[in-house]
Formats: C-alpha cells, structure tokens, sequence
C-alpha cells in the first residue's frame, strides 16, 4: 500500500510527467485534400491557355519604351538564350535544394506532410502568376525592340507580369524557411540564405534573359513570399 500510495505521489508531482513527456516536433499531415487541392490548382493553371488569355487585340509591336518606369527602361533588350537557360537551371537548382533540406533525414509522415505543403506552395504560386499574367497582360521587353515584329505573333510574349521563376524561386525558400523555422531543422538560417540567394540570382537572370522588366521580377517576389509564407501556415 506504501509502495503504491508513494508512486502515486510522485506522478502527481509538477516536475515529473513533463520530463516524460517530450515535447514533439511540429508536423504537417498530407490528406485526401491536398491532392484535391494540388490536382484542382493544376487544373486552373492551364485556365488561361484554354481560353485563349491574354487577348492581344490592340497590343503594340513595337512598344515605346518612354511608356516605361524608369527603373524597367534599361532591361529593353532582345532576349538572351543563355540568360533563359542560366534562370530555368538556377530555379531547378533551388526546387532541388529546397526538397532535400525539407524533407531529408525525416520520418515518412513527417516527409509526406512536408511534402504536401511544398506542392501546394508550387502549385498555387504557378497558378497564381498564369492568372495574373493574362490579367496584365503586359508586353515583355522584346516588344520593346526591333524584334518586336516577329515577337508579337507569339502570345506569350504578352505575360511579363509577374515572373513565375522568380515566384517559383522565392516561394520555395520562404516555404521552407517557416517549415524549418517550425520544426527546428538544423542549418536552418543557413539553408534559408542559400536558397533566397538562389531565387534573387533566378530574377536576375530574367532579367538578363530578356524575358522580363525589374518590376516583374519584384512582383514575382512578392507573389511567391506571399504564397510561400501563407501555405505552410495555414496548413495543419
């Protein structure tokens, strides 16, 4: 009866059931709905396409460049085959590094549910940037030059705003930095720098490529920040 009257007393000490109970990592947990939701996000991506956005009736070829901010004057340029393939390795490089600090080295439900938040994250910001394109429907800088005329054929030279890679880029490193910053990975603030460095030189180099203005890539930065931020967030 002592013996049990006295291992009562000590579970019912303040101190002692905490030190049983560790603390466990914050984890995300992939459901029926995340794939509703990246497959349905994937199907709006294509919503534009399908219905033939952005209309180009009217547009110019060329375009004045004195129309231009300021800051977008001097990306007027004809577009630079190795400055598209240099920004479309550099995004490649960032989603991989991003992948793997987010989900090496973790439990199969911890990697699922990260997982889940990563392509949600990717999917959205895809989509979001398709749509916006065809709602700006803003000339890229090659119709700003004396190629403009053979340019203005293709209609997706009048989606420059905002820049999905650069989207892409920076939702991927803010994604992954409120998961790491959640679930305490190591080399957090490290990995994080890397990859924001990954999705700076990724608009750069859209901007070097031809393909859009400084200001495209600043709102790509924002769409993506926003995106990346708000899906790790709100999922559970």
């Amino acid at each position: 009866m002592r013996r049990v009257m006295a291992a009562a007393l000590l579970l019912s000490l303040p101190g002692l059931p905490a030190q049983a109970q560790a603390p466990s990592t914050p984890t995300y947990h992939a459901s029926g709905w995340d794939v509703v939701s990246v497959v349905g996000g994937g199907a709006l991506y294509f919503g534009p396409t399908l219905l033939n956005l952005p209309d180009t009736a009217g547009a110019c070829a060329p375009c004045d460049p004195a129309t231009l901010p300021g800051i977008d004057r001097w990306a007027v340029h004809p577009v630079s085959n190795a400055g598209e393939v240099g920004s479309d390795v550099a995004l490649a490089v960032v989603g991989v590094a991003t992948a793997y600090a987010g989900l090496h080295g973790m439990s199969g439900d911890q990697m699922r549910g990260n997982l889940a938040v990563f392509a949600n994250t990717a999917v959205w910001t895809a989509t979001s940037a398709e749509w916006l394109k065809a709602l700006f429907r803003r000339e890229r800088p090659v119709l700003y030059t004396a190629d403009a005329a053979t340019a203005a054929a293709d209609r997706d030279n009048y989606k420059s705003m905002p820049s999905s890679h650069t989207a892409l880029a920076f939702a991927a490193a803010t994604s992954y930095f409120v998961i790491a910053q959640r679930q305490k990975l190591p080399h957090r603030e490290r990995n994080a720098l890397l990859l924001y460095g990954g999705a700076v030189l990724v608009g750069t180099l859209r901007v070097v490529a031809g393909k859009h203005f400084p200001t495209d890539v600043l709102a790509g930065a924002a769409l993506g920040t926003g995106i990346g931020w708000l899906v790790p967030t709100v999922h559970h």
